[in-house]
């Protein structure tokens, strides 16, 4: 635990890349295999379920440090972290534990969850007065399940290759899928061969960059192979050694959930693996994304279910065919290859070949994307046919070029403090949009500021406070922004009966007084508009 709290510490205080890339080699390289194994788990975004809730260790550790439950409240409020208050509130600070991170978690934090209250609380307080500060902050960090620390996987990839002098292509795919936090999963790491010998192993995926005009003025849209950008959730199948298995980009397991995806494979070739996007589809064409989420959200797939929100899988990519790996293969011969396998399909009702977008100029390509959102996508992709299939955000080969996002003019009617470094800022917003004399609220945004106009934002919030409801501060509807987002879509639950996706804000709109925000009448119709 003392070496695993001092990388962790090492990460969270520095913003220097070569720093973090330098405190991964040093622990990987030095951690026995049954705690590094852990740490790749943790550090790649993995996490166990929630051990205890918030309310719990409030009480717990006003109880411990002997405070009134308010100035607990007060403390997080003015902290922002709840990790990081109980660490700081904890009235001693003894020497470190030097108790191995494998043996803590198996031993301590996953039995945990499963004990009654009070040997839970019995355990959690034994723990705390047995760690230094900074171990508690960890460890509280990995029983409420909100262990984060601002390191990529990436990064963890490319310190694990160098240590094992294994290509980092091959090291990205040998951490796909599910990691199994043991000894004999990280010494696997370093072995030569292939690195396909798990057959539901998905392969990294290879993200695009939003076209930048230079690319538009100084190459032809020949090089280019030109498809529709689909508004779904990205997807390998993989059908190998007689399964079909679906993995979400974020390397969520999803064959369960789309059971007529995986029947509809099942006549694919052994060793094929398709990177493709599922989407809600309504008889010939795409339906809006909300309909997707209905089917994420559910426990059970009812046949009721699976008949109201029927869903498609469209293949744009070729990985593997017949066993042999294609990414180093160009891009056009992959889509040749990706048709051929598609004949063999039983049900092209449920998978699709994602169509290309042949134009012979920039001009008409420009013109297709701005038809996007008629076929219920988002704009373009661009993908240069000669390019092989790279691992992770590479910029030049594949670029997104996107429609332009909706917009809006939104008054900010409450304001909330941030976490981490924005603890003590009024950096989380509450907005409205006019509904006769009354603001209705219509979505919160997080992101879009600058530093400096965040603090010009938190002193005014301080200064034109009309109510407070614990953190959150009513303020004077005096203040309009530009907020972009990408949908919208009903929902009953809010009095608005609207949703809208991905909000953020653009701009500041100095220029604009409240009065002239939009109103809620203007967002219906353009949430008719969005359903036709």
């Amino acid at each position: 635990m003392r070496r695993f709290t001092r990388l962790y510490i090492t990460l969270d205080q520095t913003n220097r890349t070569n720093e973090k890339l330098e405190a991964l080699r040093n622990y990987f390289a030095e951690a026995p295999p049954e705690d590094a194994s852990w740490a790749i788990y943790f550090l790649t975004g993995n996490r166990v379920p929630r051990a205890v809730n918030s309310p719990l260790l409030r009480r717990w550790i006003a109880d411990a440090a002997e405070l009134p439950d308010w100035l607990v409240e007060e403390c997080y409020h003015t902290v922002g972290d709840l990790a990081e208050t109980i660490a700081l509130l904890l009235p001693n600070d003894p020497e470190p534990m030097d108790m191995p991170l494998h043996e803590l978690v198996n031993n301590e934090l996953l039995p945990l969850r499963k004990l009654p209250e009070n040997d839970r609380r019995e355990a959690v307080l034994r723990l705390w007065q047995s760690m230094a500060r900074d171990q508690r902050f960890v460890w509280n960090k990995l029983i409420t399940g909100s262990f984060r620390v601002g390191v990529s996987k990436t990064l963890v990839v490319k310190a694990l290759s160098q240590i094992h002098d294994v290509e980092a292509a091959v090291m990205a795919h040998r951490l796909m899928g599910t990691w199994e936090p043991t000894a004999t999963a990280f010494l696997g790491l370093a072995e030569p061969g292939s690195a396909a010998e798990n057959p539901s192993r998905p392969y990294p995926f290879f993200l695009a960059n939003p076209l930048p005009p230079e690319v538009m003025e100084q190459e032809l849209p020949e090089a280019f192979q030109a498809e529709w950008k689909w508004d779904g959730i990205r997807c390998q199948l993989i059908r190998r050694q007689g399964q079909v298995i679906l993995w979400s980009r974020g390397e969520d397991l999803l064959t369960d959930r789309f059971p007529e995806i995986r029947d509809a494979a099942a006549t694919l070739p052994d060793g094929t693996v398709i990177d493709g996007e599922i989407l809600a589809w309504e008889v010939d064409r795409p339906a809006p994304f909300q309909d997707l989420q209905k089917r994420i959200t559910r426990k059970i797939l009812s046949p009721k279910i699976l008949a109201e929100t029927p869903v498609a899988f469209m293949a744009y990519d070729l990985m593997e065919f017949s066993g042999e790996d294609l990414r180093e293969q160009p891009l056009r011969k992959r889509r040749h290859l990706l048709e051929q396998a598609m004949t063999v399909l039983s049900n092209e009702t449920v998978i699709h070949l994602s169509p290309l977008v042949t134009c012979a100029t920039w001009t008409d390509l420009a013109a297709h994307r701005e038809a996007s959102r008629q076929n219920r996508t988002e704009g373009l992709m661009l993908k240069r046919i000669e390019s092989p299939y790279r691992s992770g955000r590479v910029r030049g080969d594949w670029w997104t070029w996107k429609v332009d996002p909706y917009t809006m003019d939104a008054v900010l009617t409450y304001a909330q403090p941030g976490s981490g470094r924005r603890a003590g800022l009024y950096t989380d917003y509450t907005f409205g949009v006019w509904r006769g004399d009354e603001l209705i609220t219509v979505a919160k945004a997080y992101s879009g500021l600058t530093d400096k106009e965040i603090a010009e934002v938190d002193s005014w919030v301080r200064k034109n406070t009309t109510d407070k409801f614990g953190p959150v501060r009513m303020v004077k509807p005096e203040l309009v922004f530009e907020l972009a987002f990408e949908g919208i879509q009903p929902n009953t639950r809010n009095k608005s009966g609207l949703a809208v996706r991905f909000p953020r804000i653009q701009r500041w709109r100095k220029d604009k007084p409240a009065s002239q925000a939009d109103t809620l009448e203007t967002l219906s119709e353009l949430l008719q508009l969005h359903q036709k």
